[in-house]
């Protein structure tokens, strides 16, 4: 498995506004084209913390740990309608109420994106999908000890200080 580099997101203004369209590979090249994604953080009744392994041969931070449920905004799609399809495919939950809790702009070498990042309380069943490397439920003591060592994506770590969620 791997990502195809062809398929198309839209390119957006900082509002969210589609402003055109390029491909994965044109969006993830250092060409810093803004397109958007969600985000869904998914905490269980104790207050732990869901989290995805992402697989060696994504294009972008493998092998590391990561928000429970990130994708791109495909064309022709809203950010609600993207949640779902993400939520979905990535975790096989299809019944969850979500909460928007903010929007910002991440940017790295190689891209930039615009961040739609929700929140769920979620007490059911998880199957990962094949998308993932497994994931699973961590403490917010277990993710502070391993902040800043590697273990997870910058932009996780970036987002969970930012929206204080542990």
């Amino acid at each position: 498995m791997k990502d195809n580099p062809e398929e198309m997101f839209p390119i957006v203004d900082e509002d969210g506004n589609i402003t055109g369209a390029a491909t994965r590979g044109e969006c993830h090249s250092g060409s810093k084209l803004l397109h958007p994604v969600v985000h869904l953080h998914v905490l269980n009744a104790q207050g732990e913390l869901y989290l995805q392994k992402r697989p060696e041969w994504k294009d972008i931070q493998p092998g590391k740990w990561d928000t429970a449920v990130g994708g791109h905004v495909d064309l022709g799609e809203c950010v609600e309608e993207a949640l779902k399809r993400e939520v979905r495919e990535e975790l096989g939950i299809t019944d969850c109420e979500t909460e928007r809790i903010t929007q910002y702009v991440f940017e790295s070498a190689r891209e930039r994106e615009l961040v739609f990042v929700h929140k769920t309380i979620y007490n059911g069943d998880i199957h990962p999908s094949n998308e993932l490397d497994g994931g699973r439920f961590w403490s917010p003591d277990e993710i502070r000890e391993n902040m800043g060592k590697g273990v997870f994506t910058p932009n996780f770590e970036q987002e969970i200080q930012k929206i204080n969620l542990i």
